[in-house]
């Protein structure tokens, strides 16, 4: 079936539907210091994309179109945030990138000192997990969120995410092998969009071999989007971005520019997309068009 709303205006209708529940998604009635409320909310508020997420809410509407999916998948969209908002949090610390700004705001440690920092970045880490249990409150199974978190478990730490980043840290200009640089997007990026994907299909009812094309699917798209991003750090507007550019080279991170040029990166992400759109379409899912949309949106992005 084809979308009766336009990509633009179904990303805008979703980051507010996502911008909404997270204003709510850490308790009021929860005894927490208020300095350590405060960091927590300064980054998870402080805007972006809003694209796991997203994915998560699309995913679990693609698989069957039912409408209670989107609702039950909404805990689980929020702590994919959550868990992305971490990583950047204490990946702008001075131990690590060093950055000053994020999405145009002045990053946690600059704001509220980097113990705090630490510390917001771990509520979120930890809050991440009960988020995505909050999804059997609202219908779907204990089996289901089970797996999920079984899922983000992997997938965020040392086999994904965390794996990622310790790859990336130990990465040079001169050094690092392309091999190794697909190693490090791969975990470092993909990983948290491979689960964002799977965890909004497992809320949908997707077979097993649904979750295998998606998984494909979010794997290519996640690398796609990661070596986007290489290229927006040499070629990408500072205003839209909300961080500087060249960043990379300056720290002598090792991207696919660097590596194989401009012209075969942006080739490369062409190739990457085209090879995602064709394991969605072997998903076999009841509405796919978000999805395809979204790809497709991710290719041709300038922030």
């Amino acid at each position: 079936m084809k979308t009766s709303v336009s990509t633009a205006d179904y990303l805008t209708r979703s980051v507010l539907e996502i911008e909404e529940a997270l204003q709510s998604s850490l308790p009021l009635g929860w005894d927490i210091p208020s300095k350590l409320r405060e960091a927590m909310m300064y980054s998870l508020q402080a805007g972006g994309k809003r694209l796991r997420p997203i994915l998560v809410l699309t995913a679990a509407e693609a698989v069957g179109q039912d409408p209670k999916a989107r609702k039950q998948a909404m805990p689980i969209a929020c702590a994919i945030e959550m868990i992305h908002t971490y990583s950047l949090v204490h990946d702008d610390l001075p131990a690590m990138d060093n950055d000053d700004y994020r999405r145009g705001k002045l990053t946690n440690h600059k704001v509220f000192g980097e113990a705090m920092a630490i510390l917001a970045g771990d509520g979120l880490l930890t809050h991440a997990f009960y988020a995505v249990t909050q999804a059997s409150a609202l219908g779907a199974s204990p089996e289901t969120a089970l797996a999920i978190v079984a899922d983000l478990a992997k997938l965020a730490g040392a086999a994904g995410m965390v794996g990622g980043q310790v790859a990336d840290i130990l990465g040079e200009q001169g050094v690092t092998s392309l091999e190794e640089l697909e190693y490090i997007h791969l975990h470092k990026t993909s990983d948290l969009i491979v689960f964002s994907v799977l965890a909004g299909a497992r809320i949908g009812g997707a077979s097993d071999q649904q979750l295998e094309s998606l998984q494909q699917f979010a794997r290519k798209l996640g690398l796609a989007f990661q070596i986007q991003d290489d290229i927006l750090d040499l070629i990408g507007d500072e205003s839209k971005l909300g961080k500087p550019v060249q960043s990379d080279v300056e720290q002598q991170k090792v991207t696919y520019p660097f590596l194989i040029g401009m012209d075969e990166s942006l080739a490369l992400v062409e190739r990457l997309t085209q090879d995602a759109k064709q394991a969605l379409a072997e998903a076999k899912l009841a509405m796919p068009d978000y999805l395809l949309a979204i790809a497709d949106y991710l290719m041709r992005r300038d922030h």
